[in-house]
């Protein structure tokens, strides 16, 4: 196995095709067919599918191919110390439910990052694709939340994709809602005061089970329901209807000074917590990625936020 086999196979697994990646890393095809292919026999394990529209990564394969990245970034940070030249730009992927301090954490971790360039990826999706996401390595951290309704459900679905769920914090049920809202200098709300209200809710796709909800109390419980996919429209929709949604209490008055929170009168605890790959050493995108979630988290505490 040689370094230039680990890029071969992260050329190809980026591409998706095994022309592209061979004019991506300037050889031949056959060349690099022939490479991935002795790679496999040492390895003694598939790590690509070849079909007819190109070739996906195997169950196998994405797990070498996380392990191969470590080993190419390691490298790419030594020839860059000692030569002043990277060969390879560092990538970092992260896949969360809607959560401002992890776009504020992203942010710190590209503006703190010193390579000459990078591949970095951020994802604000549903919960049944950021499980799967870090399952199938496509992220390498993901973020979302557990309790009392879902934590059982969602556990044996992390323990059989071998993921690991790590909490950041704990926090009371919130009702997020606009600065003029009726209710928004209430000390705490209580469930029966938001029936006039609509409620918005993150649209959890095909798999719009309640265990994958981002809102801890469930929509099933309220009159009006409206569902959205992205953080901006549910903004728009709480300031311009008197709308409201149910977080936890982590909210950054400076991402969106137009939103408050107030305590919800509701006898449940939220986890929130990263989930990654059981037995995968991160890589220090990653780890400065935590290490900032767990800053803001920890000064959001200190100021009361």
């Amino acid at each position: 196995m040689t370094l230039q086999q680990l890029r071969y196979a992260d050329a190809v697994a980026a591409c998706g095709s095994i022309s592209e990646a061979a004019r991506r890393v300037f050889v031949t095809q056959p060349t690099l067919t022939e490479s991935i292919r002795a790679l496999e026999e040492e390895l003694r394990t598939a790590i690509f599918t070849r079909t007819a529209r190109g070739v996906t990564v195997t169950r196998e394969g994405e797990e070498f191919l996380a392990s191969a990245r470590l080993i190419l970034d390691d490298v790419s940070r030594i020839s860059e110390k000692y030569t002043g030249k990277a060969v390879r730009r560092p990538q970092f992927s992260v896949s969360c439910q809607h959560y401002a301090f992890a776009v504020e954490a992203f942010m710190d971790v590209v503006g703190e990052n010193a390579a000459e360039g990078y591949d970095f990826t951020i994802r604000e999706t549903v919960t049944s694709e950021i499980i799967d996401d870090v399952a199938r390595h496509r992220s390498e951290i993901g973020i979302l939340y557990l309790s009392s309704r879902n934590g059982t459900a969602i556990r044996k679905i992390l323990k059989k994709e071998e993921l690991q769920f790590e909490e950041l914090f704990s926090a009371s049920p919130h009702v997020f809602l606009g600065r003029k809202h009726p209710l928004a200098k209430k000390r705490a709300i209580s469930p029966a005061e938001l029936d006039a209200y609509p409620y918005i809710t993150y649209e959890q796709g095909v798999e719009n089970a309640l265990y994958f909800a981002e809102e801890v109390m469930p929509a099933i419980d309220r009159k009006k329901n409206i569902r959205v996919r992205d953080r901006a429209t549910m903004t728009n929709l709480i300031l311009g209807l008197n709308g409201f949604t149910v977080a936890s209490g982590a909210h950054a008055k400076a991402y969106n000074p137009s939103i408050v929170s107030v305590p919800l009168r509701l006898d449940e605890s939220i986890s929130v917590g990263i989930v990654r790959r059981s037995g995968i050493p991160p890589s220090r995108e990653a780890e400065a990625f935590v290490a900032a979630v767990k800053r803001l988290i920890s000064e959001r505490r200190a100021k009361g936020g």
